[in-house]
Order: C-alpha cells, then sequence, then structure tokens
C-alpha cells in the first residue's frame, strides 16, 4: 500500500518535473530566436554603419584632394597622349587616365590633374547662364481659343510649326522637307507674340524664347557665341522651337558705313544666318521670329532656307474685332445693354493690344462710380480717353521732335 502510493508520487514528480523542463526549455528556445534576431538588427546596423564610414572617408579623401585645371583637347596623339591646352595658357603633352570611356576629340573640356596635368575626366560643354534662362519650363496659359481675328494665321503657322512634329510621315510620303521657320510681321499689338505663346503652350516641343536685343553684347564675339550655344542647346533638346522676338534688333539690313558696334551687331546676324542655314543640318529645331519692320531686315534672312513662310499680322477687321472684344469681356460682368458690335464698329483701326485697353479702362470706369456692371457708355468713355490719350502723346512727341526746327 505505502509501495504504490509511493510510486504513485514519484510519478506525479517526474510527470511535474519533465513538464517544468520543457517549459523551460521552450523559454530558452524563446530567448534563443530573439537573441538572434537581436544579434541580426545588429549585424545590419553594423553593415549600414560601415558602409556610411567607408562614405564619409571617400568623401573626406575627395575634399582633400587638390583642385583639378580646367584644359582643353588640342590633338590626339598615340600611346594615350593628348595636346592640351589649359587655362593659364600653356600647351602640354598629357597622359590619359584609364577610366576615361568612349573616344576623345579636339575641343572638348577635360580636368587636368595639377601637379602631373594628366587627363582625369571630361567635362561637360559650357554654356551661357543667359541662354539656358531662355528655356521656358513653365508654357503660357494662352490657347489658341484666346486669339481671335487670326483664323488664317492660325492655321498656316499651325501647320508649319505642329504638323511637321506629330505628323512627319506625311511629309516623308510626299517626298518634301517640311519648313524650316517663320516670320511673324505686322504692327504693333496685332498679336504676333501671342500666336508665339500659344504655340509653345500647345506643342510638346522645348521652347527657347530670345529678344532680339539679348543677343546684341559689349564686347566682341559675344552675341555669336551666344547664338551658337543657343542653337547648340535647341538641338540637344530637340525637337525644339527657337522664337525670337523683336528680330529687327540684330537682323538690320547691313550697311557700308558702319561703325563698331554695327559691325559686332552684323557678325551676330552672320552667325545667325549660319546656323538657320548653315553647313551643318539644323535637326528638328524650329525658328518663329516676330518683327514689326519687315523694311528694316537684312535680304539674307527672308530668303527661303531660313523662313520659309512668312505670315502678315494685320490689323484686324470688323469681324475680327469683334471676336477678340468676346475674348475679353467674356469674364466681364456686362449690362444686357452693351453691343459688341457697335463698339467694333467705332473702334475701327484699333489693334488687339488697344481693344484690350479698351475692355480694362472701361471696366476701371465702372470700379470708379463703384458699380459692379459695366454699361455701354463705359465703353464709349473709354474710347474717347484712350484716344485722347493717344493725340495728346502724339503731339507731345512731335513737338520734343521737331520744336527745334520751328
Amino acid at each position: 500500500m505505502d509501495e504504490s502510493r509511493v510510486g504513485a508520487d514519484f510519478s506525479r514528480y517526474l510527470m511535474d518535473r519533465m513538464r517544468q523542463l520543457e517549459e523551460r526549455n521552450l523559454a530558452l528556445r524563446e530567448q534563443k530566436d530573439r537573441v538572434e534576431g537581436e544579434k541580426r538588427v545588429m549585424e545590419n546596423q553594423k553593415l549600414k554603419f560601415e558602409r556610411e564610414v567607408r562614405k564619409l572617408r571617400s568623401e573626406l579623401e575627395r575634399l582633400r584632394t587638390g583642385p583639378l585645371i580646367v584644359g582643353t583637347i588640342l590633338d590626339v596623339l598615340d600611346d594615350n597622349r593628348v595636346v592640351v591646352k589649359s587655362s593659364t595658357g600653356p600647351r602640354f603633352v598629357v597622359n590619359v587616365s584609364q577610366f576615361i570611356e568612349g573616344e576623345l576629340r579636339p575641343g572638348t573640356r577635360v580636368a587636368l590633374n595639377q601637379q602631373s596635368f594628366s587627363v582625369m575626366f571630361v567635362l561637360p560643354s559650357s554654356h551661357d547662364p543667359a541662354v539656358f534662362g531662355m528655356e521656358i519650363e513653365d508654357a503660357p496659359d494662352v490657347s489658341f481659343g484666346m486669339i481671335g481675328g487670326l483664323s488664317d494665321q492660325i492655321s498656316e503657322i499651325r501647320e508649319i510649326v505642329e504638323l511637321p512634329m506629330k505628323r512627319p510621315d506625311l511629309f516623308v510620303k510626299v517626298g518634301i522637307e517640311p519648313p524650316k521657320g517663320v516670320l511673324l510681321y505686322g504692327p504693333p499689338g496685332t498679336g504676333k507674340t501671342l500666336l508665339a505663346k500659344a504655340v509653345a503652350c500647345s506643342t510638346e516641343a522645348t521652347f527657347l524664347r530670345v529678344v532680339g536685343s539679348e543677343l546684341v553684347q559689349k564686347y566682341i564675339g559675344e552675341g555669336a557665341r551666344m547664338v551658337r550655344e543657343l542653337f547648340e542647346l535647341a538641338q540637344n533638346k530637340a525637337p525644339a522651337i527657337i522664337f525670337v522676338d523683336e528680330l529687327d534688333a540684330i537682323g538690320s539690313r547691313r550697311m557700308d558705313g558702319a561703325t563698331s558696334g554695327d559691325r559686332e551687331v552684323q557678325r551676330t546676324l552672320m552667325q545667325l544666318l549660319a546656323e538657320m542655314d548653315g553647313f551643318d543640318p539644323r535637326g528638328e529645331v524650329k525658328l518663329i521670329a516676330a518683327t514689326n519692320r519687315l523694311d528694316m531686315l537684312d535680304p539674307a534672312l527672308l530668303r527661303p532656307g531660313r523662313f520659309d513662310r512668312l505670315i502678315y499680322v494685320p490689323l484686324p477687321n470688323r469681324e475680327g474685332r469683334h471676336s477678340i472684344l468676346a475674348i475679353h469681356t467674356a469674364s466681364m460682368n456686362l449690362h444686357p445693354d452693351v453691343d459688341l458690335k457697335r463698339i467694333a464698329d467705332i473702334a475701327e483701326g484699333a489693334s488687339g493690344a488697344d481693344l484690350k485697353a479698351l475692355a480694362t479702362e472701361a471696366g476701371m470706369f465702372a470700379i470708379r462710380e463703384e458699380r459692379d456692371v459695366v454699361f455701354h457708355q463705359d465703353f464709349e468713355r473709354a474710347r474717347a480717353k484712350i484716344a485722347d490719350s493717344h493725340s495728346e502723346t502724339t503731339k507731345e512727341v512731335s513737338e520734343v521732335a521737331f520744336g527745334q526746327y520751328a
């Protein structure tokens, strides 16, 4: 009896002990897994810190190295050597680093070691910051639907500029080359620059805008260099469109008795002529220009191959004036008595810019009288005010210009 009770107690003891050992074993396994997980995390952090240390050491070594000298390759020799001209002036025959890939050509900008003058790496071509600033990143918020009275001109410029970029296969099938350039000319304020803005908004090509006077520089050769870099930038970002506003600033007719300043403008013009239709092909680069004085331009600019199409932008007729007024008054709170056709009749001879000023001045009359509605009489008063200001300005200019001869 006692022996059986002792045996049962011993069995329960063994079972309890085994259960405790299993629980202890399970706890140790969980602790082992947790420690191994922490070990992997620490090893990953160690690798991360080692990479960061190597990166900082390489950056420190790079900052400790001396400055490099900018040079230009003049000639390529055998045995991996080249003739370079450093920025300080002298010319050297130097070795080329084995890590440079690609073929070196004369005219390439390179970085030279300060001690051995060896070519370390190739530098990108230099461009004037003013040329990079000519690229339009944000397209103007102007569409062709916002231009009134120029439906024929819009159709013509779209088939010259947009069609070759969107449907080049049509020109291949017909067997002709697409037009390369278009010149917009006409009186001031008729919408020439507005057409170029609409082209910049509607096309996906890179748009470069420059005013002709920006290419007139003080020092000899600077204007020609800017023209060359402008076309190089356009070719690198092709398809591209270059818009030259106020072309008569650099494209005026060449004369024999020219001053030194005139000769520099002529050098810029000759570089422009060479880039427009010179020895090297222009590629997918379109040229749009605008001017108020077609009679002042040099005949070499106007020949086909440079400007294939001359588009005259005239003063708007009655229907054109009505459509322009409708565009500029679309957001205005007009009274029902406002008759845009009558306003278009009384504004005969006005340009698109004049009609925009007319609508703005009519709104100003309503604001002065603290009204939120524009009446028809506001447009008549605005026309009279603009006409009087123009006549007074013309009179003052005439007195200043011709008063000395009175």
